[in-house]
């Protein structure tokens, strides 16, 4: 009995740190595990494909021309699947001559999280140019900046949105629950900078658009105090009420005018359009 306690002690001394080594890396590992995953956000409302078209007009000049639209094909960014989404401006008439603008704004965003994974802005605005890349590294809570500049690292909240990423958001909110005054919170990180974004529901409004009258869903985004938009309640937001819930029109009080963004063709939607058949 004796020798077999001996034997046991034995074998205990030299297998016992490899055993405690062993577990000690399998729990580390758990924990990388546990840690390297995403949220999930269920939704059905766009996919691959989506095109939707937009005039801007300042007052009742035709200013410009937006495109908002999603690549056929899902990206892979970080072993991700990902939408590649698209938002291109540009001025048109007596505004490209006097202020010619070329913007593109591009956000890939991960089809389970609907969080960006990357974040691309190209800006021509005059004489004004700005080009960047962020890469969001959700797992550590960081954002990877890229300019002429150089490359700098800052810290980001948990889910975090870009400028791009936070519409099509909104667009998985289950809005019909929501009663006139609600609140809807969530965070941006843009221009180096994390925002907090409040959006008051407002209820359901009949919109006239150049695609025809539209149900909507009425979003009013808090603005913070700026040059730019005439009060905190300058710009409203309309989702068409139904279960695509594209932007069909934004309205801006400027402080220099008025600014209405108008949808006047779509293609490839999953449903068909709440279009007012009396319209």
């Amino acid at each position: 009995m004796q020798k077999n306690k001996g034997q046991l002690l034995n074998y205990m001394n030299k297998f016992l740190p490899a055993i405690l080594l062993f577990l000690v890396v399998l729990v580390i590992a758990s924990g990388f595990v546990m840690n390297d995953t995403l949220r999930r956000v269920e939704q059905d409302s766009f996919s691959t494909g989506e095109v939707l078209r937009y005039k801007v007009h300042y007052g009742m000049i035709n200013a410009a021309e937006a495109v908002i639209d999603i690549d056929p094909n899902i990206q892979r960014i970080n072993n991700r699947a990902c939408y590649k989404a698209n938002v291109y401006g540009k001025t048109v008439g007596s505004f490209d001559f006097f202020l010619r603008i070329r913007d593109t704004w591009r956000s890939y965003i991960d089809t389970t999280a609907i969080l960006p994974i990357r974040f691309h802005r190209n800006i021509e605005e005059g004489k004004y140019r700005k080009k960047e890349y962020v890469n969001f590294d959700h797992y550590r809570n960081l954002a990877v900046v890229e300019d002429k500049k150089g490359t700098e690292t800052f810290k980001i909240p948990q889910n975090v949105q870009d400028i791009v990423s936070g519409f099509y958001y909104m667009r998985t909110l289950n809005l019909d629950k929501y009663k006139n005054g609600d609140v809807i919170r969530l965070q941006g990180f843009f221009d180096d900078q994390v925002y907090d974004f409040t959006v008051i529901f407002r209820g359901r409004e009949m919109v006239e658009t150049k695609a025809g009258n539209i149900q909507a869903f009425k979003l009013v985004p808090k603005m913070p105090a700026n040059k730019l938009f005439s009060g905190e309640n300058a710009v409203s937001v309309y989702l068409s009420d139904d279960k695509n819930k594209i932007p069909v029109m934004i309205k801006a009080e400027m402080f220099v005018g008025s600014i209405k963004v108008n949808l006047y063709q779509y293609s490839g939607l999953k449903y068909k359009l709440n279009i007012d058949k009396r319209s």
